[in-house]
């Protein structure tokens, strides 16, 4: 990991495009790149072998796992936390305020509500994250989603607002059979209904 100079893109370990600024200081992971008219805001905290698009904003304090892919034209607020292996589509959106008023500022942290996306979880293109809430392990949300509550582990959602249609394998594959336990048809991984709604992976 290394201390970012924004006005210093020579000799890093990781990629920042001309255009992009970086402010001081910032944990970046090696084999990172950081591309056009994006900022990266002080204080973050980024993985390795991470890509993040063009036209991205990433707050400050902003915590951000090992190989998280952004898509252009997304902002990571204060309060959100990505984990490793995260995507995150073209446009996605992120909030961190529930009831915000233009006459009323509500821009403390006192007033941010947090929103975790955990290991391996997919947002869709224009899906919309509302916060306060937590995506499950490698849970799918469809493109053009609203979440508005808790998504489990392992969950295809899409909709507005977003609702359960089933069930993603690690792989991406969707789970098209599921008794009490289903082979993914694409990887071969095995998973179990151990239920109240939750499936786990069978090592």
């Amino acid at each position: 990991m290394s201390l970012v100079n924004s006005h210093s893109k020579q000799d890093l370990d990781y990629f920042v495009h001309e255009s992009a600024y970086v402010d001081q200081p910032c944990t970046i992971g090696n084999g990172t790149q950081i591309w056009h008219f994006s900022h990266v805001m002080p204080n973050v905290e980024m993985g390795e072998k991470c890509k993040i698009g063009q036209n991205v904003f990433i707050a400050a304090g902003v915590k951000i796992g090992q190989n998280v892919k952004i898509q252009n034209n997304v902002s990571v607020y204060d309060g959100v936390t990505l984990e490793d292996d995260v995507f995150c589509g073209p446009s996605c959106v992120f909030t961190n305020i529930n009831t915000p008023r233009s006459a009323f500022p509500r821009n403390t942290k006192d007033h941010y509500l947090k929103t975790l996306v955990k290991q391996g979880a997919t947002i869709g293109a224009n899906a919309t994250i509302v916060c306060g809430h937590t995506i499950g392990r490698y849970a799918f949300i469809g493109a053009g989603s609203t979440v508005t509550k808790d998504v489990p582990d392992y969950a295809l959602v899409y909709g507005n607002p977003a609702k359960q249609v089933g069930w993603m394998c690690e792989c991406g594959a969707k789970l098209e059979k599921f008794d009490d336990m289903t082979v993914c048809e694409a990887c071969d991984r095995k998973y179990q209904y151990s239920g109240e709604n939750q499936i786990t992976r069978i090592v």
